[in-house]
């Protein structure tokens, strides 16, 4: 495998889902020049069979969205954004063509939703269209990920496991966390002060342990640990397989049947790679948990509880399935989410020194030297707050959203979508939207207080930045929770800056997202450093053995 370093050009290319921040088997690209006949035939016929499909549904024949004109055959491939950070393309689209853009890939309808007002009478006001997904032939049917709450139909079954999960992580529960989270935000402060140029990794094994000992009981103390390998594994897989067109087989389902030994099926053994990966790391730790239960050794935590409230349920294997989806939702999601915030967050305090400097004033003000943060604490910290809020804004982490897909056709001002488009919600048009937030590309805080306090009259980023109607993300209070503790305790330690070269120059810092699904901000170096004695010290006393 190998990486390119410059985006996809032309039309072969593009047919193979090349971007410039994708890996992808080259025995792939070698496949197509010898089939694009067969790729245009296909694409012709499905082509076809959805114009008749349309034309009879569409029976007031009505107009679909403006968007840019379809070329024959393979529609708008063209116009799909092949560059890193797509969801600024998008963007561009939306302000040439409207808040509602209609876009047509071999026939499959896409809609890009750029407004609040257009997202909210379609996503919450039509709910029961607009609440289920794509169906995705690599993440469903050959990584058989159709476990994930994220990517399941809406249906009953949806229902069930997204129950089972928010009973653990709704906004009332949410507090019950406050120790975890503080506990290993203490433990985050001591590898930061260890070993200081790793604060990337110290990230991930931050966030995988704090959901790991939430959800599981269990406790992780080395960043070498396979639950953590396994659950970064399974993100990659996912991440990977969730970009649209991506991989072929999700526009031309029956290439399913390819062989792995034929050249260029690469896509079926990362499949069966990560397929074993991801039943690995949903079963494994609940496994562990149910053994622990049955044996009398089980601690606290989100499985152990579910567990011991299957013993008595009739219905036991219904409900332990569910449990098992529902705690393994929570492993692969919360961590990987949070990572990117975080990331940002570090970030932007080497990017905003002056930002940096209101917020440590704040806390000598509120905690003083002689103590960390805590949730008591928040109520006094707006500032804190605010650059919570700006972290969310700024880089979104999912800034497409995930894409939803509609279940029955309908009409939208005047405007035919129909049955199975994939609709997205471009969350990083809304939170960059200028008018709402002037020098949008800014890290600015400021813009969410007024008088010192936090103004209800601006736009709460959270309105679009963890998805919309009923698949807003339910472990949304968890994530900013876990947000909240690590900014304010290593803000109040830790001064973060530039890293420096070889003279003692500072090295510009360039805010460049990773594109897909969900994304981060690319490796970057910095230098974190105590701000006093008293600060180190602090560090070293708040250690929860």
């Amino acid at each position: 495998m190998f990486r390119r370093s410059t985006p996809a050009k032309g039309f072969i290319n593009i047919l193979s889902s090349e971007t410039s921040d994708v890996w992808f088997p080259p025995s792939t690209m070698a496949l197509l020049p010898y089939h694009i006949d067969s790729v245009l035939l296909v694409g012709l016929a499905a082509l076809i069979v959805h114009s008749f499909i349309q034309r009879r549904t569409n029976t007031a024949r009505l107009p679909v969205p403006p968007g840019p004109p379809p070329l024959p055959v393979i529609g708008n491939l063209l116009d799909l954004p092949v560059a890193a950070e797509p969801w600024k393309a998008y963007a561009g689209l939306s302000q040439r063509y409207g808040d509602v853009v209609h876009l047509s890939v071999f026939g499959q309808t896409i809609i890009i939703l750029s407004s609040l007002e257009a997202i909210s009478d379609l996503f919450e006001k039509r709910s029961t269209i607009y609440s289920s997904r794509p169906h995705s032939t690599m993440l469903h049917e050959l990584m058989g990920m159709d476990w994930s709450l994220a990517i399941m139909p809406y249906g009953e079954e949806w229902r069930k496991v997204r129950r089972g999960f928010h009973q653990y992580f709704n906004s009332n529960v949410a507090p019950n966390y406050h120790t975890v989270h503080e506990e290993q935000s203490h433990d985050f402060l001591k590898r930061l002060r260890q070993t200081p140029e790793d604060f990337l990794d110290h990230i991930r094994h931050a966030f995988a342990a704090t959901i790991m000992k939430v959800t599981y009981g269990i406790e992780v103390k080395d960043a070498d640990n396979e639950y953590i390998h396994l659950a970064e594994n399974a993100i990659i897989g996912f991440n990977a397989a969730a970009q649209p067109g991506r991989f072929l087989v999700d526009s031309f389902s029956p290439l399913r049947y390819v062989p792995a030994w034929m050249p260029g099926a690469d896509f079926q053994r990362l499949a069966a790679h990560w397929k074993e990966v991801g039943l690995q790391m949903l079963n494994k730790p609940f496994d562990a948990v149910k053994s622990a239960v049955a044996s009398g050794s089980a601690v606290p935590s989100v499985a152990s509880d579910m567990i011991e409230h299957i013993l008595s349920s009739p219905d036991r294997e219904e409900q332990e399935a569910i449990a098992r989806r529902s705690a393994g939702i929570a492993y692969v999601g919360g961590a990987d989410t949070t990572i990117s915030a975080v990331s940002s967050f570090f970030l932007a305090m080497a990017m905003y020194p002056e930002v940096q400097k209101k917020a440590q004033a704040e806390l000598d003000a509120v905690v003083g030297p002689n103590r960390l943060p805590t949730f008591a604490d928040r109520p006094s910290l707006p500032y804190i707050e605010a650059i919570v809020k700006e972290i969310l804004r700024w880089k979104l982490v999912t800034p497409m959203s995930v894409p939803h897909c509609t279940s029955a056709d309908d009409e939208y001002r005047g405007f035919f979508i129909p049955k199975g488009s994939v609709v997205f919600a471009a969350a990083w048009s809304i939170l960059h939207n200028p008018v709402e937030f002037p020098d949008p590309e800014s890290f600015n805080p400021d813009r969410f207080l007024k008088d010192g306090k936090l103004n209800p009259d601006v736009l709460d980023p959270t309105v679009a930045c963890f998805g919309f109607g009923r698949r807003i993300c339910a472990g949304r209070y968890f994530a900013l929770n876990q947000l909240y503790s690590t900014v304010a305790t290593v803000l109040h330690i830790f001064n973060i800056s530039p890293a420096l070269d070889d003279k003692g120059h500072p090295i510009p810092v360039e805010p460049h997202m990773s594109s897909g699904i969900v994304s981060y901000p690319e490796p970057f170096k910095c230098n974190i450093k105590p701000r006093s004695p008293a600060a180190d010290a602090l560090t070293k006393e708040s250690h929860h053995e």
